[in-house]
């Protein structure tokens, strides 16, 4: 310990107020009361709120609130949409295919299921878990986490506040507190700093596929009362991205005449030229798309990395001293595009391990029996089920993978079995890129600033908020990458993949620098996943700042 903080000690530090934070919280209480146990619990949050950074579509399946909160409607979560109509369509430039419902296996039926505001209900849970006892602060950063003697993990450095950018300490600097716990669970959703930490300290990812993402691009809309139809769902695949690249996209009518409409990026893409923001942008421009929004006006807007590799990415879940759980381990189901129940499930049986252990009088040491859980819960096979979906469609495009994936589902859905088997993800999203001279730039519409928008118009409608005089939290390994080895090579595809305009080459020639505007960083982390010389380093900016999204 480099310098003297104050410590508070819990049985338990959560760090992270997504669904798995939550639902860990949660159900360490509901436990701790049925038996008439006192557990100390404690939740951080780099968000300014609970719900703050919280970004999906997002179609919710309510199986594990189910299981959290059996009446949860008459609790009044705010889930009120269910899903009425499910409609698939493979688009054109100008027009669109729709698929059968009948030929889309069970499993991507969404009936019974919600549209609704993940941050919103996570802002319900929040207040569930604080009514059980849960200690949450909100605006706490967590940016280190700290070990025993014997390697294990002892607890989270969280809070550090006035530092300037230089490094040097502000006259209202904080050093921060140690929050210490028996056992900690890293709930910080994608590609967060402290899981990659741990997961490569202790090598949970050996013998896994590498894990793969996709960037989400999302925009909430109030359209025209008489174009609205609440409880319908679209689904899209195709153009823009054409048949190599994968992704696409999700309508979804909401209640109040509000309408969340987003666009994925497989970030395997190839071509350093692609724009994941502007072909977002592009998309709004179909007919199909575009009559619903003509008339209405967008109030909100944010990206986040999404996990993707599925079945065969997901990491080893326990370490000493803790566990991963959600997001931080990665258990989206990539063609439903859902991960919120399986992450609030696998929280809960994280919760129940630690809860069996604390009662051992066990401490800091590995959580065996939530691997076991995983391995044998619903979340398990929800994720083996649809494994072959993501590799295939890398393998074989947009048509060959659709026919691939759908019958892979199918036979899984009627047989239990693959004729595939179990296929991997042969290298990172990183690797994938490929040299700017086998490619032509892209050339964009202009946005007209009524159905599209450039990014940093867009990037005010996130709410997004960073001090200037604090450490950039962006940190290139090495600063002469991006002008020496980046822009001769990829012509540096960070100006491009970044969908808040973080990154600029300002200037030509022997003039030209790399210059990053962090306030603008929406911490979708594709910059740390998609960088070709992985040379980009995410960590946490100070507590409270990034984006704020209202309704997301």
């Amino acid at each position: 310990m480099s310098e003297a903080r104050e410590a508070m000690e819990y049985d338990v530090v959560i760090v992270g107020g997504g669904p798995a934070g939550l639902g860990a919280a949660i159900r360490l209480k509901q436990l701790a009361a049925e038996q008439g146990r006192e557990v100390s619990v404690c939740l951080i949050e780099k968000g300014s709120e609970i719900g703050a950074h919280i970004l999906s579509g997002a179609v919710i399946d309510p199986i594990a609130l189910s299981e959290l909160f059996p009446d949860w409607k008459a609790m009044g979560a705010p889930l009120k949409t269910e899903v009425k109509d499910d409609r698939f369509f493979v688009l054109g430039p100008a027009g669109a295919l729709r698929l059968p419902n009948f030929l889309m296996p069970k499993l991507m039926n969404n009936h019974g299921n919600y549209a609704g505001s993940l941050g919103n209900l996570c802002r319900w849970l929040g207040t569930q878990a604080e009514g059980l006892g849960v200690e949450i602060y909100p605006g706490f950063a967590a940016c280190e986490v700290l070990y025993r003697e014997d390697g294990s993990v002892r607890g989270v450095v969280a809070g550090v506040m006035g530092l300037a950018k230089d490094g040097s300490h502000k006259a209202d600097y904080q050093p921060g507190m140690e929050l210490l716990g028996k056992y900690v669970l890293i709930a910080e959703g994608v590609r967060g700093s402290l899981a990659k930490e741990v997961i490569g300290k202790f090598e949970l990812s050996k013998g896994k596929s590498p894990q793969k993402f996709g960037l989400g691009i999302k925009e909430l809309w109030e359209i025209d009362p008489a174009k609205h139809n609440q409880g319908q769902v679209t689904h899209t695949m195709g153009w823009p991205l054409g048949i190599k690249t994968g992704g696409g996209s999700f309508m979804y009518h909401l209640e109040d005449n509000l309408v969340s409409i987003g666009f994925v990026v497989h970030l395997n893409y190839e071509n350093p030229y692609l724009s994941p923001y502007n072909e977002f942008q592009r998309f709004k421009h179909h007919p199909l798309i575009k009559d619903v929004l003509e008339g209405g006006r967008r109030i909100a807007y944010g990206a986040r990395a999404i996990t993707e590799g599925g079945f065969q990415s997901v990491p080893k879940l326990t370490f000493p001293g803790g566990a991963l759980i959600g997001c931080s381990a990665g258990f989206v189901n990539v063609p439903r595009i859902k991960g919120s129940h399986n992450a609030m499930k696998t929280g809960m049986l994280a919760a129940e391990a630690v809860f069996n252990a604390l009662g051992e009088g066990r401490e800091a040491d590995e959580l065996s029996s939530y691997q076991q859980a995983y391995e044998a819960s619903w979340v398990y096979q929800d994720l083996k089920r649809v494994r072959n979906v993501k590799p295939l469609w890398s393998k074989l495009g947009l048509i060959g993978g659709l026919a691939a994936g759908g019958l892979d589902m199918w036979t899984n859905e009627l047989f239990g079995f693959s004729f595939f088997g179990t296929l991997k993800h042969d290298k990172t999203d990183a690797a994938s890129l490929k040299s700017a001279k086998k490619f032509k730039p892209i050339a964009y519409p202009k946005p007209d600033g009524v159905i599209s928008f450039d990014r940093l118009t867009n990037v005010a409608f996130s709410g997004t908020n960073h001090e200037e005089d604090q450490p950039v939290h962006l940190q290139l390994i090495d600063a002469s990458v991006p002008i020496r080895v980046n822009l001769p090579e990829y012509a540096e595809p960070a100006q491009r993949y970044c969908p808040a305009g973080v990154y600029e080459v300002v200037g030509e020639g022997d003039d030209a620098r790399f210059q990053i505007n962090h306030q603008n960083c929406v911490h979708c982390k594709t910059c740390d996943i998609k960088d070709p010389s992985q040379n980009i380093r995410w960590v946490v900016p100070q507590g409270g700042e990034g984006p704020n999204y209202p309704n997301m």
